[in-house]
């Protein structure tokens, strides 16, 4: 089993004519990835072509839903239209609207979410990296990719990894792959003080999955949402899991990187996580090159096979 997509998840690209929607288009297309549709208002009755491939583009997501059936999009849409972009797709009734954009006023985004109240999509983002359930074909081909995450990085199994970074995503999947352990999902969050799906939503979801034997949580400094987390895995979560916490040099008061990740709080500091994280059964890496490492210590510790 995967969460959230699998092989199977029709998507649809909004913005799939500009530069960066279209590479990334391309490279999920090659991955296997059930690309239905594209979304550019204006262009609507023109193709993309890739290969053998040849999409239709739709001028709106509703247009483009009734037309192919999709159930999931993906957001490449500057940031000043991008928030539009996510209702447009809330308002199709997608059960999945995955926003790559960042830079997306915080002030829109506090609209989006009290927009989306009560309505059925699941936002992934903004200022992600997106979603990869892997395939079992050759470089894990056959599964399902949606956003910016290398697909041939990734290998089907057993672990799930939810991550606010990008970058520390992918480098807790290779290491994951290189010790021939598998991915169910990995599930990148992004790093806006203002997101659709938390640490929390994720881990929920890997830990109902029986497929889902073990789990990567990388967080960093700013807001409480890792201290959220650990505690409910404290309570709920008998699976092995390991954290990251990146962050732990930056001063407080200055914003390191990603929008949220600004330290306000007791909480907020890389220390305060991973002392929190400690407390809670999780097992830290001490530097990011030790993710998967401390993975399987607490799975040995534990007697549960990752493979």
């Amino acid at each position: 089993m995967a969460i959230i997509v699998n092989e199977k998840t029709k998507v649809l690209v909004q913005g799939i004519t500009g530069e960066f929607g279209g590479r990334h288009t391309k490279l999920s297309l090659d991955y296997g990835t059930q690309i239905v549709a594209g979304v550019t208002p204006g262009k609507g009755g023109q193709f993309f072509e890739h290969g053998a491939h040849r999409v239709p583009i739709f001028n709106t997501v509703s247009d483009a839903v009734a037309a192919t059936g999709a159930t999931a999009a993906a957001v490449f849409v500057p940031p000043p239209f991008a928030a539009d972009a996510i209702l447009e797709g809330v308002d199709a009734n997608l059960d999945l609207c995955v926003a790559i954009t960042e830079g997306i006023p915080i002030r829109d985004m506090v609209q989006v979410k009290r927009a989306m109240l009560g309505r059925k999509t699941r936002l992934i983002g903004p200022n992600c990296p997106g979603i990869v359930t892997p395939g079992a074909g050759p470089d894990s081909s056959g599964g399902c990719r949606i956003g910016i995450a290398p697909g041939y990085i990734h290998r089907k199994g057993h672990v799930g990894v939810v991550s606010r970074s990008g970058t520390l995503t992918y480098e807790a999947v290779f290491q994951l792959t290189s010790k021939g352990l598998g991915q169910t999902t990995s599930v990148g969050i992004g790093g806006d003080p203002v997101n659709g799906t938390s640490h929390l939503d994720v881990l929920k979801m890997f830990n109902d999955d029986p497929d889902t034997w073990g789990i990567i949580m990388i967080g960093e400094i700013g807001g409480n949402a890792e201290a959220e987390a650990a505690r409910w895995i404290k309570a709920n979560c008998q699976k092995p899991v390991a954290g990251f916490i990146a962050g732990a040099t930056a001063p407080a008061g200055r914003r390191m990187g990603h929008a949220g990740a600004v330290i306000g709080g007791a909480e907020d500091t890389a220390a305060a996580k991973i002392a929190i994280f400690k407390e809670c059964g999780i097992e830290c890496a001490v530097t990011p090159s030790d993710m998967a490492d401390a993975l399987l210590r607490i799975a040995q510790a534990r007697g549960v096979k990752l493979a």
